[in-house]
C-alpha cells in the first residue's frame, strides 16, 4: 500500500507538474535547536500546510501530563515578530475531543498574547487542544515560539508557564 501511495504522487508530480502536498508539512517534525528544552515543547499540526500568506487553522495541542493544574484560563503569547492575525470568534478549546464553552476569547494585538476563557475550568490531567481557525499566516516564514500558560482556579493571579509551540511557517 506504501509503495503504491508513493508511485501515484510521484506519477501525479511528474504528469501534472504539481507536487503532492503531504501532511507531514503540517505537523511539527523533530526540534534539533530551538533554545526550548524538549520536555517544554508542546505538540501542533498546522491544518492547512503552514504556507506565509496563506490561511491556516493552527491545533495546539497540550498533553495530559502537562496538565497538572485546572485551568480557568489559557495565555498564548507569541513574539513580536510574527505578523499573522487571529480571528478571536474562531477559537474553540476541545476536551477530550469535545467542544468546551467559552466565556471570552481577548486577542491583545499590543501585548501579542490570546487570552481563552473557558466558563467551566479545565479539569486537571485532561488532553487539550486549542483550535485557532481562520488564521492568516505572516507575510514571511520563520520559526516562531508560542508560549502557553495557564492561570488556576482560585490560584494567585499568576499566569504559569506550561510549554512552548515551537511553529514552523514556510
Amino acid at each position: 500500500m506504501r509503495r503504491l501511495l508513493s508511485t501515484l504522487a510521484v506519477t501525479s508530480c511528474l504528469l501534472t507538474g504539481f507536487q503532492a502536498v503531504s501532511w507531514a508539512q503540517g505537523l511539527p517534525g523533530l526540534t534539533l535547536f530551538s533554545g526550548v528544552k524538549g520536555e517544554n515543547q508542546l505538540p501542533y499540526r498546522l491544518d492547512f500546510g503552514g504556507q506565509a500568506d496563506g490561511w491556516d487553522r493552527y491545533i495546539l495541542r497540550i498533553p495530559a501530563q502537562k496538565m497538572k493544574l485546572a485551568v480557568a484560563q489559557f495565555a498564548i503569547t507569541y513574539p513580536d515578530y510574527y505578523k499573522g492575525n487571529f480571528d478571536p470568534k474562531q477559537v474553540e478549546v476541545m476536551v477530550k475531543g469535545k467542544a468546551v464553552p467559552l466565556s471570552e476569547v481577548k486577542w491583545d494585538k499590543e501585548g501579542r498574547v490570546i487570552q481563552i476563557y473557558p466558563q467551566e475550568p479545565v479539569p486537571a490531567g485532561s488532553k487539550v487542544e486549542v483550535v485557532l481557525s481562520n488564521v492568516k499566516n505572516p507575510s514571511f516564514g520563520g520559526i516562531y515560539y508560542f508560549n502557553c500558560q495557564i492561570l488556576s482556579p482560585g490560584d494567585v493571579p499568576l499566569l504559569r508557564y506550561l510549554g512552548t509551540w515551537v511553529m514552523s511557517i514556510n
